[in-house]
Formats: structure tokens, sequence, C-alpha cells
């Protein structure tokens, strides 16, 4: 189980790697979406480590739907809700099975896809977060999951936008990395960092 101490770490973590990347996800956003990624972000996690002292005393599947609930309300955009979905499922799947942390993660990323109507190869954070999935379930060591995750990252570049405001672009959206996908990156580091 993961500890208070484990948690308030991996908030911190992620709020500042978004902070320190915000203007990068932003500069990816602009290239393929409306430019506001990065702010959004930013925006959501400030919000949840303003609120840390409060979150971090919950039993962990309430405090993962307290970020899940955060995020919907502050991150705006598509994002808000499809990484609110995320933590908020995620804390729903913990509190029925408290020690499957690789079957809550994958029904988590599965509810995401339902919520964005996407799936993975599509240019979204999907092809991140069933790779991620993936992983966690095989058992691998965080240095290889950082890995697949920088690989998979790398391969939207190459990749046509089919779902998101980068799919109105078309064949122009080939060429740049999707910013949700490099966000995902973001949160998995820091959360490695931590775990």
């Amino acid at each position: 189980m993961i500890s208070e101490v484990q948690l308030r770490a991996a908030i911190l973590a992620i709020a500042s790697t978004i902070s320190a990347h915000a203007v990068e996800l932003t500069d990816l956003d602009s290239a393929i979406g409306d430019g506001d990624h990065g702010a959004n972000m930013k925006r959501g996690f400030d919000a949840v480590a303003a609120d840390l002292e409060t979150i971090v005393a919950k039993p962990l599947p309430d405090a993962l739907k307290a970020i899940g609930t955060k995020l919907v309300m502050t991150v705006g955009g598509a994002s808000g809700p499809l990484y609110g979905t995320l933590f908020l499922t995620l804390g729903k799947e913990l509190a029925t099975a408290p020690a499957d942390y690789a079957g809550a993660f994958r029904r988590a990323v599965d509810a995401v896809a339902a919520r964005g109507k996407s799936e993975t190869g599509q240019k979204t954070m999907l092809d991140v977060l069933y790779p991620l999935a993936d992983a966690l379930a095989a058992g691998k060591s965080k240095a290889e999951i950082l890995a697949i995750v920088a690989t998979e990252v790398a391969a939207t570049k190459d990749r046509k936008a089919i779902r998101g405001r980068a799919s109105f672009l078309g064949d122009r959206s080939i060429g740049h990395i999707d910013p949700g996908a490099r966000s995902t990156q973001l949160l998995a580091e820091a959360v490695a960092g931590v775990l």
C-alpha cells in the first residue's frame, strides 16, 4: 500500500514536474492544438498541491478520487475530464481491490478510453497509458517502464491524429509529439521517482 508520505511526495513531484514543463507542453499543444495544455495542467496540479494536506489525510482510494475531482474542476479543456477520469476510476477500483494496482490502473485507462471515445494509435495520451498499463501488468522494472513510455511518446510524432483537436489538422498533425502523451510521460516519471 502506498503510504501517506509517498503520496505526499508523489503529488509534490507531479506538481513540480508539470510546472517545470508547462512551457514545453504549451509549445507542443500550440503546434497541433489550442495552445493551453501546459497552462491547464499546471493550474490543475497546482490546485491539487494547494489542497495537499486534506488529500493525503484520506485513505488512498479517497485521496485519488479527490485528486480526480480537483482535476476535473480546474484543468479545463479535454485534459481535465480525461485525467480526472483516470484518477477517479483508479481510486474507485482500488477501493474494491486494494492490492491490485496493475489491474486498477488498466481499468482506469479503459475508463479514459471510453470517456474520450478513443483507442491506441490515434495520437493521444492513450498511446502512452495502454503500454504503461501493459508494462505494469507484466511486472517490468522502473527503468523498463520509463523506457517504454519514452519510446511511445516519441512514436506519436510520426502518427496522424485521429482523435482530439489535432485531428482537424489531418496529415499536418504528423511530425509533432502529442502533448497529452508527453504530459502522461511527465506524470509517470514523477511518480516513478518517488515510488
